[in-house]
């Protein structure tokens, strides 16, 4: 059996055993740590409520703001719900009497987030970003306005007619989509060159229709260049070209509607293969067809229709 040691305590003129001082002494310490944890909570709780850091302060005069701000936007938000409600009205009005067609969807558009895309922006910030874009968008609103009226006054003016916005075949798939304006590679020089118009694939004998009303202007046959091809008159100064016919079913003076039938696909003139090249001008200038399109094929078969016809870098004639 082993022997106990004891200490001797000078200061309570006590002895011990040598094991119960350390258990004391640890003991005091644990006291005295979980005093201090109990004081420095203390301390937090009374600090907080009655005293406010930098900030807090910054924070209670955002709120106060917010609260005075959030009426006036909210009554921003509604008018501008109004507005675009009435825009898609004048919209569905315009495309139904104009394209014969249903204006395309943008919900996809509205619902994309303004925002940006980081945490670091403080609710102030938001608010006046907020503000700032509603205002712009409230601008904005006003000029749609405007060129909404210019352009039903311009519809209800009796020399009004609808501009060439309807495919130039009575059949069209998207594969059919060539070159279109723009610098191209000849297929028979091997140089690039400018290409006035844009070229649809098409079988030899495919049906080629008017894209809009209008009176035909001319009928000219060549054995070069572009063969045979029937030019319209549409008004307000459009005029429309069908090149490398295979036959012409109008003659010159005939006034046709969108959709009549005009000609047929051919190779006639100086042409690779079998296509249609159309061309759309406005007085002296040379437009791009595909931008007079988007009424005639929905949204997506629109955007590819696009990208075809820049990235194509070669001409059928």
């Amino acid at each position: 059996m082993g022997k106990k040691k004891y200490v001797f305590d000078s200061d309570n003129f006590n002895v011990d055993r040598a094991g119960n001082r350390g258990r004391k002494f640890l003991l005091n310490i644990l006291k005295l740590f979980v005093a201090s944890i109990s004081l420095t909570v203390v301390y937090y709780i009374v600090f907080a409520v009655f005293f406010s850091t930098d900030k807090e302060r910054a924070l209670k005069n955002e709120n106060r703001m917010l609260e005075r701000m959030y009426p006036e936007m909210v009554r921003k938000a509604e008018l501008l719900d109004d507005v675009v409600e009435g825009l898609k009205v004048r919209d569905m009005k315009i495309y139904e009497e104009i394209f014969e067609t249903d204006a395309p969807e943008l919900d996809k558009i509205l619902n994309m987030n303004l925002m940006p895309l980081t945490d670091s922006i403080t609710e102030a910030g938001i608010v006046k970003l907020t503000e700032a874009k509603a205002d712009m968008l409230m601008s904005k609103a006003v000029k749609v306005e405007d060129n909404m009226r210019r352009i039903f006054e311009i519809m209800s003016g009796e020399d009004f007619s609808v501009p060439p916005m309807h495919l130039p075949l009575k059949k069209f798939s998207l594969p059919m989509t060539g070159a279109s304006v723009g610098k191209k590679m000849n297929p028979f020089y091997k140089v690039v060159g400018d290409h006035d118009g844009l070229d649809f694939m098409a079988p030899l004998g495919d049906e080629v229709v008017a894209s809009a009303d209008g009176v035909v202007t001319s009928v000219t046959r060549s054995r070069k260049g572009p063969g045979l091809v029937v030019e319209l008159d549409h008004g307000n100064g459009y005029r429309t070209k069908y090149a490398h016919l295979q036959d012409a079913s109008v003659r010159k003076g005939r006034t046709v509607e969108r959709g009549q039938v005009i000609g047929h696909v051919g190779m006639s003139g100086l042409s690779f293969a079998p296509h249609l090249h159309y061309e759309v001008w406005k007085d002296t200038v040379l437009c791009d067809p595909v931008n007079y399109f988007f009424a005639a094929v929905d949204s997506e078969e629109y955007a590819d229709m696009f990208i075809v016809s820049v990235v194509t870098g070669q001409s059928l004639d």
